[in-house]
């Protein structure tokens, strides 16, 4: 198979199944389970405000997923189509790079296995139609990790700037990256010599995030009154807590956590008391300080407390079933999401096991310092199928190296017979 035939096969492997989860979803692309990006793209082509309200700016989500709502939108209609096809769109282009990033560190034949078997996720099928940001963690992850690997290998300071651009452009969609510049820096610069160069490389990682991240920053310092990448320290608050553990163990979400006795309308809340004729003001840096207080402390007078939460969000996190209700959907969708996506998850697992022994080292290093990131910010926040999908990519190349190995091995002894 040449590569421009691999490019059309893992296209329409990601397209198709998309595609027809779209048409049976439709009416709901735009109406359940809505990341509150949509509210804050809605307002900024309204009004040009980026917020929940016109003339009120806001920090109180991260913004790159409400920016690409807010371009679709802007240029041509909030509807569920428009949504559900730009969305595939980037699924394709996940499909791609994974398939680039197979085919560059072992073989053309690892990359389209292991792009084959990303894309067919099966719960990443049903929920990349959707109004979600981590098809864009998706897509900015694999564009990473053939980054790092590119610049690994040629050393090239405007290629670990052009990384560092990436990386920052994640954590504009994903709050809970803010570290993985560092953890990238250090990669590209590992066991680089003359230390000079090893430094150069990380420092241009680290400089290109910067510049990616600085300009939403001062924005929120100058028009919200805090520098602040947002200010939803409410989310931590909510994954922090006594009453966190209970209702995980019971099937809900942090969002079913009770709020403190006394709390501050958030400023979600405080939109909606306007709009209903309630003016109600909210200071979200002071609310951002309030939570974070509330955290620190709980962290301190109840460590053990954050230990259980942290071994329950790991377990939640790798679970190959889904342990949140709200995401399990009903009729055949629960039945796919109890049946299919745990025993895809599970083989998953086991051939990556395998396939971890087969990969080029500085791969396997890559692969184990996203994954082992992903899964220390899980103990520190929360854990669920969402939050591990867009790193499931990486797992998919060493189960596809496994399978490829497999295969080879099995036609090599049909041969001899």
């Amino acid at each position: 198979m040449t590569r421009r035939q691999a490019y059309v096969l893992v296209v329409a492997a990601a397209v198709a199944p998309r595609a027809l989860v779209l048409a049976v979803e439709r009416g709901t692309i735009l109406s359940q389970l809505v990341e509150k990006s949509d509210r804050f793209a809605q307002t900024l082509v309204a009004s040009g405000t980026f917020g929940f309200l016109p003339g009120r700016p806001s920090a109180y989500t991260q913004p790159l997923y409400a920016w690409f709502l807010a371009g679709l939108y802007q240029v041509l209609e909030r509807h569920w189509l428009v949504v559900g096809v730009a969305q595939i769109v980037v699924a394709a282009l996940t499909a791609v790079l994974v398939f680039e990033i197979g085919r560059r560190v072992v073989s053309q034949a690892v990359g389209l296995a292991g792009a084959l078997v990303a894309t067919l996720h099966p719960f990443l099928v049903w929920h990349d139609v959707h109004t979600n940001r981590e098809i864009l963690d998706g897509l900015l992850l694999a564009a990473i990790a053939l980054l790092a690997l590119v610049v690994a290998e040629r050393r090239g300071t405007l290629l670990a700037l052009a990384l560092g651009a990436a990386v920052g452009l994640a954590v504009l969609g994903n709050a809970r990256l803010a570290l993985l510049p560092l953890v990238l820096a250090a990669y590209v610069a590992w066991p680089f010599r003359p230390r000079g160069r090893a430094s150069a490389l990380a420092g241009a990682v680290l400089a290109g995030a910067v510049l990616a991240i600085a300009p939403w920053v001062v924005r929120n310092d100058v028009r919200v009154g805090c520098p602040a990448i947002t200010t939803d320290a409410r989310a931590l608050w909510k994954a922090n807590n006594e009453n966190t553990y209970d209702v995980l163990a019971r099937g809900g979400w942090i969002d079913d956590v009770p709020e403190p006795p006394g709390a501050p309308p958030w400023p979600e809340l405080a939109a909606d008391l306007t709009l209903a004729g309630t003016p109600t003001e909210v200071d979200e840096c002071a609310q951002a300080t309030y939570y974070r207080e509330l955290v620190f402390d709980f962290w301190r007078e109840q460590p053990g407390e954050k230990g259980r939460l942290a071994v329950q969000a790991v377990g939640m996190l790798w679970s190959p079933t889904f342990s949140v209700e709200s995401e399990a959907g009903g009729g055949i969708t629960r039945l796919g999401r109890d049946i299919v996506e745990p025993l895809f998850m599970i083989a998953v697992y086991l051939l990556a096991i395998v396939g971890a022994f087969l990969v080029p080292r500085r791969f396997l290093v890559l692969v184990l310092l996203l994954v082992g990131y992903n899964t220390l910010l899980a103990m520190v926040f929360a854990g669920t199928v969402r939050y591990r999908a867009p790193f499931d990519s990486l797992l998919a190349l060493l189960a596809a190296a496994a399978l490829v190995r497999g295969w080879r091995a099995l036609r090599g002894r049909r041969a001899l017979a």
